[in-house]
């Protein structure tokens, strides 16, 4: 009997060694947020690596401002000076003091908007840039919706303070910060740690507000940073970061504590670049199907497990379509078909992934430990037969 325990304590050993060790391979899917909803987005490729009620209708607070700032620098001439009214004076919430007929450079006004939040530098932006409040938000969302391209936000008001009609989403402020970081006076002020402000009633050090780009919660990759807080919306944070092969954008929304917000952000941004990467295909590549060339006439990025093998695969109608070594569809895109006759070098792609020999490796480990637990099973079943014919 004893050695009856001891066969299958030995078999169970082996099956939980396998069951553990491929657990330990897996990509966690979900991540535990206090956070309402959170997104997190590649900048160079658009690609969602993770996504939690990104599409549901949200209160974004001050995280508005990121849109009112990239609209100002693109609309309007930041060289402009700007005569502050008495509606803009008497904003409520978080100010950067500005007095009545005050004069202030436009640009000057957008890095007190995302330095220091301040809603009055709001109000003093879109009056001067639409004439009213009213006439602002009917032009900011026109252009959010046909320039940047969201279809499911709507603002009232250019800094964020509680509308039940300004709303947004997850999603739609990750494309919006996208959108935004291609502009490198916007990419410059976000990214501000601290500058001096000298008003007609305040002079200061502008501090941003946001803890992870002061420091406060060290993470060397980050570049960028908004905060914003109102009752309705919770705690609110959106934060960029990059490194050699990501450029991160992260949203979360509605958090009922200010750490809570920074540590799923932290998380977030640990499992984005824990996880992936992101690799891109040179411009003046190209691919044959049956008898037709294709080009992509611009790099093209893709953003893929660090783990996977990608392959391509062409379509007969010039689809090139990235495939990972479990047949999911990474990236398609649609390609420029040559002129017959037009002198070309067709290239196979390549597996741009670095980990081809380590999956191949790794592949080889396991079935070399199938094959050692079927043997095993094989042995300790042949010896666990032997010893029942012993006992009876």
């Amino acid at each position: 009997m004893k050695k009856i325990i001891y066969l299958m304590i030995v078999f169970i050993g082996f099956n939980s060694f396998i069951t553990i060790n491929a657990f330990a391979q897996e990509e966690p899917s979900t991540l535990d947020l206090a956070s309402e909803a959170a997104i997190i987005l590649e900048a160079n490729s658009g690609k969602v690596i993770y996504e939690k009620n990104a599409k549901e209708k949200m209160y974004p607070a001050s995280l508005t401002k990121i849109a009112t700032a990239i609209y100002a620098i693109e609309k309007g001439n930041l060289n402009d000076i700007v005569t502050i009214s008495s509606n803009a004076r008497e904003t409520d919430g978080t100010r950067v003091y500005l007095e009545e007929g005050e004069q202030v450079p436009l640009k000057k006004l957008v890095q007190g908007l995302l330095i220091n939040s301040g809603n009055d530098a709001g109000i003093a932006i879109a009056e001067h840039l639409s004439g009213s409040i009213e006439q602002f938000a009917k032009d900011i969302n026109n252009y959010l919706l046909n320039v940047v391209g969201v279809q499911n936000t709507h603002f009232v008001n250019p800094h964020g303070l509680f509308d039940d009609e300004h709303f947004t989403t997850a999603e739609d402020l990750a494309v919006i910060t996208q959108y935004a970081m291609h502009n490198e006076t916007f990419r410059s002020i976000f990214g501000t740690k601290e500058l001096e402000w000298v008003g007609a009633s305040w002079d200061t050090t502008l501090i941003t507000h946001h803890k992870i780009l002061k420091g406060e919660f060290p993470y060397d990759s980050v570049t960028g940073g908004k905060t914003g807080y109102v009752n309705e919306s919770g705690f609110t944070l959106a934060t960029t970061a990059s490194n050699e092969n990501l450029s991160l954008i992260v949203i979360t929304l509605n958090s009922s504590y200010e750490d809570a917000a920074y540590r799923d952000t932290i998380n977030l941004l640990d499992y984005g670049f824990n996880n992936f990467k992101t690799a891109s295909i040179e411009a003046g590549t190209t691919f044959t199907v049956d008898d037709d060339n294709y080009i992509n006439s611009e790099p093209l990025l893709y953003t893929s497990s660090i783990n996977d093998t990608i392959v391509s695969k062409m379509d007969k109608d010039g689809t090139l379509n990235l495939i990972n070594q479990d047949r999911m569809s990474i990236a398609s895109y649609q390609l420029e078909k040559m002129k017959s006759g037009e002198i070309n070098h067709p290239v196979e792609l390549q597996n741009t992934s670095n980990t081809g020999a380590s999956q191949l490796l790794m592949l080889v480990i396991k079935i070399a430990i199938w094959l050692v637990v079927l043997l095993a099973t094989v042995v300790i079943g042949y010896q666990l037969k032997l010893s029942l014919k012993r006992i009876f």
